[in-house]
């Protein structure tokens, strides 16, 4: 406590002094306070303020990014008019298919172990058979039947009943890949032919017949019917479906052939009629246009485009139909049919323009 009260005797003024009379402010305004009301005070210059002139030179150019965006009516509903056509769906099966999954097994594993031939350059004297029509039918073993030439291009033949899927198939082919390609001739190409069920015969209760008509590239398994396998199209008689290279069941196209008609199946090749978009890839873009068209009697009913948007899921592709292979004609069986087959275009109910 002694040294409390010698400290606070030595400090008077910061420790035991009054601080009351100590801190009393000086007299008089502070030291700014001229300056502060010298600048609140500004006393503008004389004379009318100076008259603004726009820089020299146009105006920038806007951009379209300055303007705002146009509006859009919601309510509007869209033309789709000109966008293509959706995907035609797929059927899981057909409701007259009579193939095993065997069969099927047997035939994949078949074609992964025999790929399709690469084209050649084809003999002149086979360029005259094709031209002139004269193409024979080549039997099968799986062919269960009987086959005669009625006549230059014209053949008759027929199946017994209960018979199994048979494919008979052109002995040359109808497109020549090297030759008859629009990327080296410029010109269109269309292949063709023709076919007249007489008959169709029934076997045992529950036994159906049909027939086939298509395309295909070689080699083909020849106990599946054309259409199911890669490198293949067809339409088939019993259901009316078309099928490319579709094991399933097809998809809608026509109604079912009936006995007594003259059907017809060609495919047209052409350059694109527009070029190609060149920020996509060459397997985006088809180097020649191929169309698919179906007659009846003569008289020319529906057809495709082999590269119409397909289904991701479903459709396995259109490969060996897209003009870089050669094409034979395929004829299918099953059951007991009787029928004919016309390769001269002399004797088509369907008259080329």
């Amino acid at each position: 406590m002694g040294f409390f009260k010698a400290f606070r005797g030595n400090h008077p003024e910061t420790i035991g002094g009054d601080i009351s009379q100590n801190s009393a402010p000086p007299p008089g305004p502070p030291p700014s306070h001229g300056l502060a009301a010298q600048e609140y005070h500004h006393t503008p210059p004389p004379g009318p303020p100076p008259e603004y002139l726009p820089p020299p030179g146009p105006p920038p150019l806007r951009k379209a990014s300055d303007e705002p965006p146009p509006y859009h009516d919601w309510t509007v509903i869209p033309d789709t008019a000109l966008l293509p056509p959706p995907p035609s769906i797929g059927h899981d099966a057909s409701p007259g298919g009579n193939a095993n999954r065997s069969d099927a097994d047997l035939a994949h594993e078949w074609c992964r172990t025999h790929p399709l031939i690469r084209p050649h350059q084809p003999a002149v004297v086979h360029c005259d058979s094709v031209s002139n029509g004269n193409i024979e039918l080549i039997q099968p073993r799986e062919f269960r039947g009987s086959l005669s030439k009625l006549g230059l291009g014209c053949w008759k033949g027929s199946t017994v009943p209960g018979g199994r899927d048979a494919c008979l198939l052109g002995s040359l082919p109808c497109y020549f890949a090297f030759s008859d390609s629009p990327l080296v001739t410029a010109m269109k190409k269309v292949i063709y032919f023709e076919v007249k069920v007489l008959s169709y015969g029934r076997g045992r209760e529950g036994d159906a017949s049909s027939i086939a008509l298509g395309w295909s590239a070689l080699p083909y398994p020849t106990w599946r019917m054309p259409g199911w396998e890669r490198g293949s199209l067809a339409v088939h008689g019993d259901d009316g479906r078309r099928y490319v290279n579709d094991t399933w069941g097809g998809k809608d196209f026509t109604s079912t052939i009936q006995a007594g008609q003259t059907v017809g199946l060609g495919m047209e090749f052409s350059i694109p009629d527009t070029p190609p978009d060149y920020g996509s890839s060459p397997a985006q873009t088809p180097g020649i246009k191929v169309d698919v068209f179906f007659t009846r009697d003569g008289i020319k009913e529906s057809g495709w485009s082999l590269h119409e948007e397909r289904d991701s899921r479903n459709d396995l592709g259109v490969g060996g139909l897209e003009g870089q292979f050669d094409l034979y004609a395929a004829v299918g069986l099953f059951g007991g049919v009787e029928f004919e087959v016309n390769f001269n275009r002399t004797r088509w109910l369907w008259k080329p323009s």
